[in-house]
């Protein structure tokens, strides 16, 4: 059942959320923040709000294409009122731990194979998090003023406000939608039974 109203908010950079916006990924990656519940990325709710981030962006672990849309702030800096222009329902969770298999979606995303390389490496036990998500334009863009509850390393809030999602249409087609899911499950699939292969032999 769809939400009509919701609070919950994902943070993500800024960049990223422009690219799922304008139907140029349906992808990000995580790890989770510094201070995540237990130390580790998990899916709080289904279906969230897009919360722009700005201060933690850093145009070398993005594609050429993205990091020429990222301008530097100085640490600590926010926008005094927050744009919120779009909601995802989080379609597919899938923990990959292997760099060839983050490496073969690099066409789906908009990172480069630094930033793989490195959020692998930090917390190397745990895996990186491929969301997929369904992205929805609301009507128009809400400002809302920024709280400092929103600030710090964690992938979750709940805006002071909840946020009207009626009237919001998706970005993409469910054929298209569910043309590039299945071709980025199948990517996966193949990576995975292509290293079983390797390991038997």
């Amino acid at each position: 059942m769809e939400l009509t109203t919701t609070l919950h908010a994902l943070k993500e950079w800024a960049v990223a959320i422009n690219a799922l916006e304008n139907g140029k990924t349906i992808m990000l990656l995580r790890k989770g923040g510094i201070h995540e519940k237990n130390g580790r990325f998990q899916v709080a709710h289904e279906q969230i709000l897009l919360y722009p981030t700005y201060e933690h962006q850093q145009a070398f672990m993005l594609k050429t294409e993205y990091a020429n849309l990222v301008y530097p702030v100085t640490p600590g800096w926010h926008p005094e009122k927050v744009p919120i222009s779009s909601w995802a329902k989080i379609t597919d969770i899938l923990p990959v731990s292997e760099e060839s298999i983050v490496n073969a979606l690099l066409p789906f995303h908009v990172w480069n194979e630094h930033f793989i390389s490195d959020r692998l490496k930090w917390k190397p036990r745990q895996p990186i998090y491929i969301l997929l998500l369904r992205t929805y334009k609301l009507p128009q863009k809400i400002e809302i003023p920024y709280h400092h509850e929103y600030g710090g390393c964690k992938s979750w809030i709940d805006l002071v406000q909840p946020i009207q999602l009626k009237g919001a249409e998706p970005i993409l087609s469910d054929c298209n939608y569910t043309e590039l899911v299945e071709t980025i499950r199948s990517i996966i699939d193949d990576q995975l039974y292509s290293k079983v292969l390797s390991a038997e032999c």
